[in-house]
């Protein structure tokens, strides 16, 4: 690390209180452009012991990044990963209000619920499904603080991976059976497609997400506990939303999902 505590306390009040009071701020390896991963990763845990010390409730991770061809442009070989507290959960079909958010965008998520405990080093798709509860559709909304959507990969990870809310819905469905790897998606703005894509687009498996997510805590020394929700990472690109936009996710054999930006 090269950031001292004061310097990381002092980051994620600044990126903690643009997100609440939805302004951008410019990256902050502008000003500190000798932070290091460790120090992102800091920052980010700061943010979130705020949140916990004011009385709210982690209720889920999330991996992004997850991308073969995102993380080759970004010169990273592992996806990046963050943290959701209860204030981002918006019920399917459920209203988003804009003003509330800087440039929000939409993605479509695989999400995993588990069922035992994962732990790194060495988690594997295998051991992911193993302990693997159900999957279900949902859509994570995203909204960089960074001015115009412009960051590094460094300021991104420490703004919490640009997390602000999701939707969950659709089917609970085991995976037994189920291929994750095809699954067919369609998100829709206002009843027109705007993104379609299938599963595998994640990793080339969505569970080697979790995996990823497992080994990165294993080697802070912690786990992912059983009854965990995650956010597997976007099947395709994110799309911008404006008020009055609704939005409906369709994965096959999932069902649907949906949420309103008023």
């Amino acid at each position: 690390m090269n950031l001292n505590q004061k310097s990381i306390e002092q980051l994620a009040e600044h990126l903690e209180n643009a997100e609440l009071q939805a302004h951008e701020v410019i990256k902050i390896t502008e000003a500190h452009p000798d932070m290091d991963w460790e120090d992102a990763y800091a920052i980010q845990a700061e943010i979130l012991r705020r949140k916990l010390e004011r009385g709210h409730k982690v209720v889920g991770l999330k991996a992004g990044l997850t991308s073969h061809s995102k993380m080759k442009q970004m010169g990273v070989s592992t996806p990046i990963f963050g943290w959701l507290v209860d204030y981002f959960s918006v019920p399917d079909g459920g209203e988003i209000k804009h003003s509330e958010l800087i440039h929000p965008k939409v993605e479509p998520e695989i999400v995993f619920v588990t069922k035992r405990a994962l732990k790194g080093p060495g988690c594997h798709i295998g051991a992911v499904l193993a302990a693997t509860d159900f999957v279900m559709p949902g859509i994570e909304i995203i909204d960089s603080r960074y001015k115009d959507f412009k960051f590094d990969l460094k300021s991104v990870i420490a703004d919490n991976c640009s997390s602000t809310r999701f939707v969950l819905g659709g089917q609970m469905m085991p995976v037994a059976g189920l291929d994750l790897r095809t699954l067919g998606v369609v998100m829709e703005k206002n009843g027109e497609p705007v993104a379609i894509g299938a599963s595998a687009a994640v990793l080339g498996h969505p569970a080697a997400a979790i995996a990823a997510l497992a080994n990165h805590l294993g080697a802070r020394g912690e786990e992912i506990p059983a009854g965990t929700m995650i956010l597997s990472g976007g099947v395709t690109e994110a799309v911008a939303v404006k008020p009055g936009d609704n939005v409906v996710l369709r994965i096959q054999l999932l069902g649907t999902v949906s949420t309103r930006f008023i």
